[in-house]
C-alpha cells in the first residue's frame, strides 16, 4: 500500500461543475482526515474512506472523518496566472496515534451535506507519530509556488 501526493482526478472535473467553493466566508465544509502507511491513497482516490483511517488511542485528539480545517480563501488576480487555496494548520492536541499521510475532502459539496468528495491526497513520506502531544499539519507557505492547492 502507499500514500502518493495528488490533487484528486475526480476534484478536476467537479471544479468545473462548481460544486467546491473555497472562499473563506459562506464557502463549503473542507475536512483532514489522517490515514496509516496501509492506506492505498492517490489520484485515483474519489471519494473518504473510513478504511485504514487512523484511531486514536485515548480517544481524545481524533475522530473518525478527522477534523474541519479554517479556510483562509481563494487568491487570484488577474495579473497572476496561478490561483491557489491555503488552510490553517490543523492541530490534535492530546494526540497519541501515528499517521502516514492525509486527505482533504468536501463535506458539502455544492451546499449538500454529508458528502465525501475527495480533493488532495497528502503524503507525510514516512510515519510521524504523536504520544500524548499535539500532533500539526502544518501547510506550506500561501503563494503561487507553494500553496497546498494551486491552479495555473
Amino acid at each position: 500500500m502507499a500514500i502518493n501526493s495528488a490533487i484528486c482526478n475526480t476534484f478536476k472535473g467537479e471544479l468545473l461543475e462548481a460544486k467546491h467553493n473555497f472562499a473563506a466566508s459562506g464557502g463549503h465544509t473542507f475536512k483532514l482526515a489522517l490515514f496509516t502507511s496501509s492506506a492505498s491513497l492517490g489520484a485515483s482516490t474519489s471519494d473518504y474512506s473510513t478504511s485504514n483511517e487512523i484511531t486514536n488511542a485515548s480517544g481524545s485528539a481524533y475522530t473518525a472523518g478527522g477534523k474541519a480545517l479554517t479556510r483562509n480563501g481563494v487568491t487570484s488576480s488577474s495579473g497572476a496566472s496561478t490561483a491557489f487555496v491555503d488552510f490553517a494548520d490543523a492541530q490534535f492536541t492530546s494526540a497519541s496515534f501515528t499517521a502516514n499521510g492525509a486527505m482533504i475532502y468536501n463535506t458539502t459539496t455544492a451546499g449538500a451535506s454529508n458528502t465525501t468528495d475527495a480533493v488532495c491526497i497528502l503524503a507525510f513520506g514516512g510515519d510521524f507519530t504523536a504520544s500524548n502531544g499535539t500532533f500539526t499539519v502544518q501547510f506550506p507557505t500561501a503563494d503561487t509556488s507553494n500553496a497546498i492547492i494551486r491552479i495555473s
